[in-house]
């Protein structure tokens, strides 16, 4: 038995749980006529989850709303599709950014309002795995709300997924996606190309900002290719260069020093690129 704390509505409550502390618990009329200190049955519930955070608890209660309880309902069951295709618990701003996030996007949708995401090739070489399970959310939302949710929205859904499995803000994550958008940019504008997408040097060019970006943000970096950085400056010229620019835009965005190592592994796969 847990013992009521806050009744958010007919059917969503806030209780006292023996391990957890606070838990969200929902179920049809589940909260209908309760008073806090009353306990209630967690049997009882549909879905619990956690919200630790007093700012996520009150994020979450501000949905509430204006935001049905069928689609709370329904964005529960998908948060949940997350965690066992993925086999862990997701931070707990995900039941609250990815709702609120998907709610509006479900609202332009219906007012016919475009969707554009200019990063959906990166975000999808970035990070693949949240990209199919993204893909599979909006194709549920489709199927269950009669929508056509355009899949640039993928892209979006996946930085959420990401967010909440690295336990990072998702506001981070959407500067790390715009900073690789803006360098593979600067690659084609310098470079005078049209990088191809399927490239297998774009995919490995790609992961490889994603992974140093990663480093560079936890101070993990090391800095060891001095010899092979003259090599390549004076065999690569034009490449060397660029990769110096893309690491003083990496520097302004991260706002943290980029080792001049970086310069060089840019070098290898810009000469890749240009090559082809």
């Amino acid at each position: 038995m847990l013992a009521v704390k806050k009744v958010l509505n007919n059917n969503v409550i806030i209780a006292h749980h023996p391990d957890y502390n606070e838990v969200i618990l929902i179920g049809k009329g589940l909260g209908f006529g309760k008073k806090n200190g009353e306990l209630v049955a967690g049997e009882q519930a549909e879905k619990f989850f956690v919200l630790k955070e007093a700012k996520e608890q009150e994020r979450y209660k501000k949905l509430l709303h204006y935001i049905d309880e069928d689609f709370i309902g329904l964005m529960n069951d998908v948060i949940e599709h997350v965690e066992e295709r993925f086999s862990i618990r997701l931070h707990e701003h995900i039941h609250s950014a990815l709702t609120d996030h998907l709610f509006y996007a479900v609202k332009r949708v219906k007012q016919k309002l475009d969707i554009k995401n200019p990063f959906l090739p990166e975000t999808e070489l970035a990070y693949p795995k949240e990209f199919d399970v993204a893909a599979e959310i909006i194709a549920r939302l489709n199927q269950e709300l009669s929508v056509s949710i355009p899949p640039d929205e993928i892209g979006f859904v996946a930085l959420h997924i990401h967010s909440a499995l690295t336990k990072r803000s998702i506001q981070e994550v959407n500067q790390h996606t715009w900073l690789i958008g803006e360098i593979v940019q600067e690659v084609e504008n310098t470079l005078q190309l049209s990088i191809d997408r399927k490239d297998i040097n774009y995919l490995r060019l790609v992961r490889h900002l994603r992974h140093s970006i990663e480093l560079i943000n936890k101070d993990q970096y090391d800095d060891n290719q001095d010899a092979l950085k003259d090599i390549l400056q004076a065999q690569y010229p034009v490449c060397y260069e660029l990769a110096s620019t893309l690491l003083e835009m990496m520097e302004q965005s991260l706002e943290k020093k980029v080792p001049e190592t970086e310069a060089v592994y840019l070098t290898l796969h810009l000469q890749r690129i240009a090559r082809r």
